[in-house]
């Protein structure tokens, strides 16, 4: 693409070439669109449509290149083999390295349980899907060969069903799809992350899949819902089933389906026994959630907790104490662990090169297209096998004849390539008959054989006439494809491992009983980040606040003892707490030193505490640059009761003030060389990420910064309209005496 104009100068990078041969001492300007354009849109593309992302046949390059070549290596049939050797074969087709080839047979493998339709038939430790610590073995140590289901993948792959492209260096062919008889898009969960986009495909039955399609194709109109009532996991566990939810799933591709562990209550020893799990964690999140909630007291019910996971299975095992409701334990489990869990649906496939996100229908309705294609081009290569076979044995016919005549011309012939010519003028054939004809052996040249091979010409071309008819039916292709479905249900499939829950089975989630006593606090906090919580008996006999030495008041405000707070570091985090984890005080002491009390990093000091309260409005960040965020507060309402989160904010100039609002106000903003500036919080869009950098307010010179913020009704400043301004970024006016900073407080809550 051609630049119209020349790219700014700050958008040109230099690259220096010094160790080039023949450029010492010289540079190369390229602009940053045109290096993007260059070297980073093949990149995203590749990772996008090279790897990442799954095709209609269900498969990464990296699997099928695995499997195509186990298959020619004769594993499909024949007796497992060493996983290294498969390893260094697959990377005649792969060359992303051994380790990379052989994480990706584990993933594939029986033992693994990743899939509910393993491909590979292992023998060794290959991990589980379900251990986040449980190592596989080295793959010198396992063995493998292909699973009797991988026949479905490979069927008629020699027929022309498929193309056969190029490897990466051009020595050998490889399938640029596997013609795989059932959905197996739809049959094997498939997870990759790409440039830009992801995409996440859970599983679903075979048999339950291959009833949709073959109901589909029969009637466009079918509810799926009817035949798929939802996806079924390696793991088993339980499915919480809502048919809002799953209908969307199905229509749009994007969603989550809510899962929940299984769990049986044994008598003799008081114990529970967890023994399926949600596909989305491990038994080790579990462990540690478990862990922690003991070590906090949320949950005081449990004894002990052990994975007792053996060759039988999975099993987490349970002690309870004296008293304890399993039920009720259950529930709160489900509440706050990951023994209750969501799997987040992303149907991104890859059709013709471009990825997709659809819905089931959708997904379906293109994969019998690609079968219908599939299975056209293999009825046009057995008719094109089928004709040459006939014309061999229509020259064969015409030598029925006259026997003597064909013996009589090939004696009488001196030379002899001029015997196929010679028969081709005896006989009327062309040079592919004569061949044949010439070919055949002395012993078979007698009317018996030879009218046993003509005796076929009439079914050959009775074949050819069904074959190119059901060519022709959009019917009969149909039922070809429907016929080879129920052939592999009926072969291959099981019943469902994921139980489903409807809503009358789902127990009601009990509220968490919350014991925590409500009465009114006035809150304090000190510049230096010491925080006091004082009732307001305790303020009524208190004298002045103590502070430290050369600290003081940043705010104080009346509020709850189940009021929640979020505070604001120097990097780029946010602490979340509720004033109930603090002690009550007193106004004769320094209070809870907050960077202490909230067990924040070395050196991490307090910048702003804000009260959310409901989590309606927005928070309003102030940058030194000049730059303000307006960020909805909602953002920072997390459900899985995390007490620190991660790039709170932008890190690109360090926060100066952070206001929480529950609705757009006028905000004024000074800087360290006397000036202000006042606008409405309206002109500023929300934005949906944290750590946005946000859009500049006021232009600030060099060696100034902004200082600080505070709504303009606090501001003190008699004049407001001089500051005020509708066009952002303003460079603001210089501050009269009158309304100078020093009057007023430096942070807002």
């Amino acid at each position: 693409m051609a630049r119209k104009k020349k790219e700014p100068e700050q958008n040109k990078k230099k690259i220096n070439t010094d160790h080039v041969v023949g450029l010492v001492g010289s540079t190369y300007e390229q602009a940053i669109s045109e290096t993007l354009e260059i070297n980073y849109m093949p990149y995203a593309m590749s990772v996008i449509v090279s790897r990442a992302i799954p095709e209609i046949d269900g498969f990464k390059p990296s699997h099928r290149k695995l499997l195509y070549t186990m298959y020619k290596m004769g594993l499909l049939n024949g007796s497992r083999t060493k996983s290294a050797n498969i390893v260094g074969q697959t990377m005649k087709l792969n060359p992303h390295g051994d380790a990379a080839i052989y994480e990706t047979m584990v993933r594939l493998a029986k033992s693994n349980e990743t899939l509910l339709h393993p491909f590979v038939d292992s023998k060794g430790n290959f991990g589980k899907v379900y251990s986040r610590d449980m190592a596989y073995a080295a793959s010198r140590y396992t063995e493998a060969k292909l699973d009797p289901l991988c026949g479905e993948l490979f069927r008629d792959i020699d027929s022309d069903t498929v193309d056969m492209v190029d490897n990466y260096d051009g020595s050998m062919k490889e399938p640029s799809l596997l013609p795989t008889t059932f959905p197996n898009v739809l049959v094997s969960a498939n997870q990759g992350i790409a440039v830009g986009m992801a995409s996440n495909i859970c599983s679903f039955n075979l048999k339950e899949i291959c009833d949709t399609t073959i109901a589909l194709m029969q009637n466009p109109d079918h509810d799926i819902l009817e035949t798929l009532p939802g996806p079924d996991f390696s793991t088993g566990a339980e499915l919480l089933f809502d048919e809002a939810t799953t209908r969307e799933i199905y229509s749009n591709g994007r969603g989550s389906f809510k899962l929940r562990a299984k769990w049986r209550y044994v008598k003799e020893g008081n114990l529970i026994e967890i023994y399926e799990i949600p596909y989305s964690t491990t038994v080790e999140a579990i462990m540690d959630k478990v862990a922690e909630l003991i070590k906090a007291g949320k949950i005081k019910e449990i004894g002990d907790m052990r994975d007792e996971t053996d060759l039988n299975g999975l099993k987490l095992t349970i002690d309870l104490k004296r008293g304890a409701e399993p039920e009720k334990l259950m529930q709160k489990l489900y509440r706050l662990t990951p023994l209750q869990d969501s799997f987040a649906c992303n149907f991104n496939i890859l059709i013709a090169g471009m990825p997709r996100v659809m819905g089931i229908g959708e997904i379906l309705e293109e994969w019998t297209a690609w079968r219908t294609d599939c299975v056209k081009r293999r009825i046009f290569f057995q008719i094109q096998k089928k004709q040459d076979r006939l014309h061999l044995l229509k020259g064969l016919e015409r030598i029925l004849l006259d026997i003597d005549k064909a013996i009589r011309i090939i004696r009488e012939t001196e030379l002899e390539n001029e015997v196929i010519p010679n028969l081709m003028i005896g006989f009327g054939i062309d040079e592919i008959q004569a061949n044949y004809v010439a070919e055949i052996k002395l012993r078979n040249i007698n009317k018996e054989y030879i009218l046993k091979q003509t005796k076929a010409i009439s079914e050959l071309e009775k074949e050819i006439a069904e074959l190119n008819a059901t060519l022709k039916s959009h019917t009969k292709l149909q039922n070809v494809i429907i016929s080879e479905l129920k052939q592999v249900s009926e072969k291959y499939g099981q019943p469902r491992k994921t139980e489903i829950i409807y809503e009358s089975a789902q127990a009601e989630p009990e509220d968490e009983e919350d014991d925590t006593p409500d009465y009114p606090v006035t809150l304090f906090v000190s510049k230096e980040g010491y925080l006091k919580k004082i009732t307001a008996q305790s303020l009524r006999m208190s004298g002045e606040q103590k502070f430290k030495e050369g600290d003081s008041l940043s705010f104080s405000v009346e509020t709850s003892n189940k009021a929640e707070i979020l505070v604001f570091t120097d990097k780029f985090q946010c602490y979340k707490s509720r004033l109930s984890d603090f002690e009550d005080g007193k106004a004769s002491l320094l209070g809870d030193y907050l960077p202490q009390k909230l067990g924040m990093e070395a050196s991490e000091t307090v910048v702003q505490v804000l009260l959310p309260g409901d989590y309606k409005g927005f928070v309003l960040f102030f940058f030194e640059n000049g730059k303000a965020a307006k960020v909805p507060l909602n953002a920072y309402e997390t459900k899985t009761n995390r007490k620190k989160l991660t790039g709170a904010y932008s890190d690109k100039s360090p926060l100066k003030t952070a206001m929480a609002l529950q609705a757009d106000d006028q905000v004024a903003v000074y800087t360290t060389d006397s000036r202000a500036v006042i606008f409405s919080t309206a002109q500023l869009l929300p934005k949906t990420t944290r750590n946005t950098q946000g859009v500049s307010v006021i232009s600030v010179k060099k060696k100034a910064a902004v200082s600080h913020a505070v709504k303009a009704a606090d501001s003190g400043i008699t004049n407001q309209s001089r500051y005020r301004t509708r066009t952002l970024p303003s460079a603001g006016a210089i501050l009269k005496p009158e309304d100078a900073p020093d009057k007023q407080i430096s942070f807002e809550v």
